[in-house]
């Protein structure tokens, strides 16, 4: 009988698991009528999330046929609801409607999602940035504003609230916005001090010549269709707010038997496989493990794409009783782009300033219009290699 390892996820440690799987099968000369690799997503495409700030987000998306296709994937295109460890069993809704899949090993790679606190008028007025159809949702409000709805309130001002509200001035003026406003406000008392005390100067430098203003030691209390109210009782009239406050793990994480994190994430042994568990696996932003002993992996693209190439390679081992290859990463960079400013690199996990401006930019538009890209040659053998359970030395350094 066909065995079937399940890849639940396409974003970076979903896609990568599945390439990194069919890489092993490959590479162990095992067919595709011995063992099966199947990914469900609720889309048919591949999001570039980081990129979800930008204005242009045509190219931010790749078909999940275009890559893995040549390499004998199937993909399902449908919403997980369910997950039966005992049973090990999948539900899932796709157009047909609730369909069930069964698996022989499992790798959990739905993710993160925004954090929405249940604040009044969040859920009704209030935009973001978290997929590729929210992100498309707020730039056509903002192409489609009136004379006088002028101001934006980002909230939330960690790395994608930086960068949603530095790309929203030239937004704005690209929209007919002659005026534009744009408030950044966060719980912090300095937005962006969680860049460390190197990068800090340098995103406020960024912010002031961007015109964006910051609010630092605030939070929302309400949103209205007009604006938000601070819980001190301030009241900003804005036509756009946009919400970029806090992630957490998808929360299908609950349905697995073990203690997750704060933030809702799956423990995971460096191989990737879920402690305690037999049969799976986890990566990405729903999973944790220490990175180099010390540090605990992050939920970015950065930790994601390496977790599934290794969670891919073992899975295939453990169902196979080949030995697991533990994922160690050494290194640490936040490269964070300040919109037409530039961007500001640091290094290491005390995050120490090595680059900025024009020259961060470049490594920034290397990373994320090339280096997290999965090749769309459409060449088997290039996708197969692109998966190899190797870590990429960290990215160029310009300038």
């Amino acid at each position: 009988m066909t065995q079937r390892i399940l890849v639940l996820g396409g974003g970076f440690a979903g896609l990568w698991s599945a390439i990194g799987a069919a890489r092993t099968l490959d590479e162990l000369g095992i067919v595709t009528d011995r063992v099966e690799i199947v990914l469900i997503d609720r889309t048919a495409w591949h999001s570039i999330r980081v990129r979800n700030y930008e204005a242009d987000l045509g190219d931010t998306r790749v078909a999940f046929d275009s890559v893995l296709g040549p390499i004998g994937v199937r993909c399902i295109e449908g919403e997980v609801t369910d997950i039966d460890v005992a049973g090990r069993t999948v539900a899932y809704k796709a157009r047909e409607g609730r369909q069930s899949i069964a698996y022989d090993r499992l790798v959990f790679a739905l993710g993160s999602r925004l954090a929405r606190p249940p604040i009044p008028g969040l859920a009704e007025h209030a935009f973001d940035v978290d997929t590729h159809e929210s992100a498309v949702r707020l730039n056509t409000h903002i192409a489609g504003l009136k004379s006088g709805q002028s101001t934006v309130l980002v909230v939330g001002g960690g790395l994608t609230g930086i960068e949603a509200a530095a790309e929203m001035p030239g937004k704005l003026r690209a929209a007919g916005v002659a005026s534009p406003r744009v408030i950044l406000a966060d719980h912090a008392t300095r937005v962006g001090a969680g860049m460390g005390e190197g990068a800090l100067p340098v995103i406020e430098e960024a912010l002031d010549a961007l015109g964006v203003e910051r609010r630092g030691g605030v939070s929302v209390a309400a949103i209205d269709a007009d604006g938000a109210t601070l819980d001190t009782g301030e009241r900003i009239a804005a036509a756009t707010i946009v919400w970029c406050a806090g992630m957490q793990a998808h929360p299908l994480t609950a349905q697995f038997p073990v203690e997750r994190d704060r933030l809702g994430r799956l423990p995971v042994e460096p191989s990737l496989k879920i402690k305690g568990l037999a049969a799976e696996f986890a990566a990405g932003d729903a999973a944790w493990f220490l990175v180099d002993d010390v540090h605990c992996s992050v939920m970015s693209c950065q930790h994601g794409r390496p977790m599934g190439r290794f969670a891919g390679h073992n899975v295939v081992c453990d169902l196979l009783g080949q030995p697991l290859l533990p994922l160690r990463i050494d290194w640490y960079t936040t490269i964070l782009d300040l919109g037409p400013w530039g961007a500001v690199y640091t290094e290491g996990w005390d995050r120490k300033l090595v680059s900025r401006g024009a020259d961060a930019k470049r490594t920034k538009e290397l990373i994320n219009r090339e280096r997290i890209y999965p090749p769309q040659s459409g060449d088997r053998r290039a996708i197969l290699e692109a998966a190899a359970p190797t870590v990429q030395a960290p990215p160029v350094r310009f300038g």
